[in-house]
């Protein structure tokens, strides 16, 4: 059983099952679950949803979209980050595509962001990343494409003009916004914000993490479709979370939850639940099996409180 909620509303997962540290911990796989076909079957017999983090970092392929949707059941959801060009953080051109790539003049060694591209070459990324998705959207497991951005990403016209190039892209496509740098939720501008999201669309992303800098991100409990909710749970490791010069985003991300911080969360999601068509909780914290007992504790916490 997947452990979906009696409503069927509320999914629950992780950000990754094939995370290094995940894996190498044998805490979760035991030792027969060896191959990447036996690990995505066995994370899908126990949660209804993961979140693809492998898509950000290098466009994901057809064929793997293929061979996720066949080894998963029915109704499993997998929710995609959006490669790192198109939410406007610096890449390797080693990682865009040859067409692509072979179209700049690119110093070696340096990075190119999204404005660096032609426009027939940001078509071609577009169009390559939708293709690989097409797959899970026709077994219906294609769930949000999260769009995370960067944190110099900041309230202004153009950042405006991205976000509408977005929806423009990905017109049927469910949209998930998490911004990064706290202008977007500043007393000033969190109305124009959520009000444009509810126009646009587009899924407002509900982070935890350390609430200790400045550059720390509210979590705002604001439904803005009545399609998703999402709810992103980074952890609260307050003392690496500006850390610079880490090794890994396991070292950003290295929390356990508690049950007592997991029970504060068990009305604000219910509330969500009433207002959209589905919730996705995401387990982000990621050392070890740390998001996956995460996950599990928050979905039994919820299913205790239905059988009261």
């Amino acid at each position: 059983m997947h452990g979906r909620m009696a409503n069927a509303r509320i999914l629950i997962g992780a950000a990754s099952w094939t995370d290094p540290s995940l894996v190498s911990c044998r805490k979760f796989y035991p030792p027969e679950v060896k191959s990447a076909e036996q690990r995505l079957r066995y994370y899908a017999e126990r949660f209804p949803i993961v979140e693809v983090d492998s898509s950000y970092y290098a466009l994901p392929s057809s064929r793997n979209a293929s061979l996720w949707a066949e080894r998963t059941p029915p109704q499993f959801v997998f929710n995609i980050k959006a490669f790192r060009l198109l939410t406007q953080h610096q890449t390797d051109p080693k990682v865009l595509p040859a067409e692509v790539s072979g179209a700049l003049t690119v110093e070696p060694g340096r990075t190119v962001y999204y404005s660096d591209l032609p426009a027939e070459a940001q078509d071609e990324v577009w169009r390559q990343f939708l293709l690989a998705l097409e797959p899970l959207r026709t077994a219906g497991k294609l769930g949000a494409l999260l769009f995370q951005f960067p944190k110099w990403f900041v309230v202004g016209r153009s950042s405006y003009d991205h976000l509408r190039e977005l929806r423009r892209r990905l017109e049927g496509y469910c949209v998930a916004i998490e911004f990064r740098h706290p202008s977007w939720f500043s007393e000033r501008h969190r109305a124009s914000t959520l009000a444009f999201e509810r126009e646009a669309r587009f899924c407002n992303v509900i982070v935890d993490e350390p609430q200790t800098t400045a550059s720390s991100i509210p979590a705002v409990w604001e439904a803005t479709t009545d399609r998703l909710a999402m709810l992103r749970m980074h952890g609260r490791n307050a003392q690496m979370w500006d850390k610079k010069g880490l090794k890994t985003s396991t070292e950003r991300f290295d929390y356990d939850y508690s049950r007592d911080e997991l029970r504060q969360f068990l009305v604000p999601v219910r509330n969500l639940a009433a207002q959209v068509s589905a919730v996705h909780v995401i387990f982000n914290n990621n050392k070890e099996d740390q998001g996956i007992r995460g996950a599990r504790m928050l979905r039994e916490l919820l299913e205790n409180e239905t059988a009261a």
